[in-house]
C-alpha cells in the first residue's frame, strides 16, 4: 500500500506538536513521523505525546539512536507504545550522527557491528524471545519482555551507506532513507537491501521502504527547497526537493515509489512557515492524487 507522510521537524519548538498532530489525524494524513536530532527533542517522549493526542494517524520515529540507548529499555519503550496503541507506533533505529555521539560519550567503535547486534536482539525481545547473548556492544543475559507485543513490531534501520544497508535487508524488518536519496539512489539502495534480504534467507519477508522527500509549497517554495539542498551540499544531486503545487508534489512522490519506496515523507523545510498547513496540503491535495 503507498502510504504518505510529514516530518514534524524538531526546529519547531516542542509545545507546537499538539497542533501538528491534531491537524495530521484530522486531515487524513497516513503517517506522521518525528526526529530525535541532538540536541533538540526526545524521540520516545514525542512520540508517545503524539500517539496520546491523536486517534488514527499513525506516527514514526526516525530514528533513535543505539548507542544511547540500552536495548532492553528500547524494546521496553517500543512495547508499552504498542500495547497501549495498537498498530499506530512505528519505530527505526539507527548508527546517530557520529559527530553528536562522540559528544556525548557514546560513540561505537564499530557503528555497524553495534547496529547488527541491536537490532537481531531488539526484534527478538519484541517477538517475545528471553534472550542471553555477549556480543562486542549488547549483552544481555537471561532477558525476556513480561509485556512483549501481542503481535512482533517491526523494526526499521535508518542507514546510508552500502554495508549498512546489506545489513538492514539482512536484520531489519524496513529502510529508512533520507532526503539526500533521489530516485535513482533508492533503485540502487533497494538493490543492496535485497542483496541482504537474500543473503538471511528473508527475501519472502516483507521489507518497507521509507523514504524523505524535501518539500514545499506556495509562492517563496523554489527559494526555500534551493536554500536547503545547498546548505545540504546537495545542489549538483539531481531529484533531491521539489518546489510546487499538489500536481507537482504528487508527481514526485510518484517517482519514489516507481523507483521502490513503499512510503514517501514530505520533509517540509525548516523554515516552513505553516506547518498545519503543510499537513493539511500533503493530506488533502495531494494524497488524493496518489494511487
Amino acid at each position: 500500500m503507498t502510504g504518505l507522510g510529514v516530518v514534524f521537524r524538531p526546529q519547531l519548538p516542542p509545545e507546537r506538536l499538539r497542533s501538528v498532530v491534531r491537524v495530521a489525524d484530522e486531515a487524513g494524513l497516513d503517517e506522521l513521523w518525528l526526529w530525535e536530532d541532538c540536541f533538540l527533542e526526545g524521540g520516545v517522549s514525542t512520540l508517545a505525546a503524539a500517539l496520546a493526542w491523536s486517534e488514527r494517524v499513525r506516527v514514526g520515529i526516525g530514528l533513535l539512536p543505539v548507542p544511547l540507548r540500552n536495548v532492553a529499555v528500547t524494546a521496553m519503550e517500543a512495547a508499552s507504545l504498542e500495547r497501549m496503541f495498537p498498530g499506530r507506533a512505528m519505530l527505526t533505529v539507527g548508527h546517530g550522527v557520529q559527530d553528536w555521539m562522540g559528544q556525548v560519550g557514546a560513540r561505537a567503535q564499530s557503528p555497524v557491528t553495534l547496529l547488527r547486534e541491536y537490532l537481531l536482539a531488539l526484534r527478538g525481545l519484541l517477538r517475545g524471545e528471553r534472550l542471553s547473548t555477549e556480543g562486542r556492544y549488547v549483552r544481555l543475559d537471561d532477558v525476556a519482555l513480561d509485556w512483549p507485543p501481542p503481535a512482533p513490531m517491526p523494526v526499521l534501520a535508518g542507514v546510508t551507506g552500502p554495508r549498512s544497508l546489506r545489513l538492514s535487508g539482512e536484520a531489519a524488518d524496513g529502510t529508512l532513507l533520507t532526503m539526500n536519496n533521489p530516485p535513482d539512489a533508492v533503485r540502487r539502495a533497494r538493490r543492496i537491501i535485497d542483496e541482504g534480504r537474500e543473503a538471511a534467507g528473508r527475501l519472502g519477508d516483507p521489507h518497507r521502504v521509507v523514504v524523505y522527500l524535501l518539500a514545499a509549497t506556495g509562492p517563496d517554495a523554489q527559494a526555500r527547497v534551493r536554500a536547503e539542498v545547498a546548505a545540504e551540499g546537495l545542489t549538483d544531486v539531481p531529484g533531491v526537493g521539489v518546489a510546487g503545487d499538489a500536481g507537482t508534489v504528487a508527481k514526485a512522490v510518484q517517482e519514489f515509489l516507481a523507483a521502490g519506496a513503499d512510503t514517501v515523507v514530505l520533509q517540509p523545510t525548516a523554515d516552513e512557515p505553516d506547518p498545519e498547513g503543510f499537513v493539511r496540503f500533503a493530506a488533502r491535495e495531494v494524497r488524493p492524487l496518489l494511487p
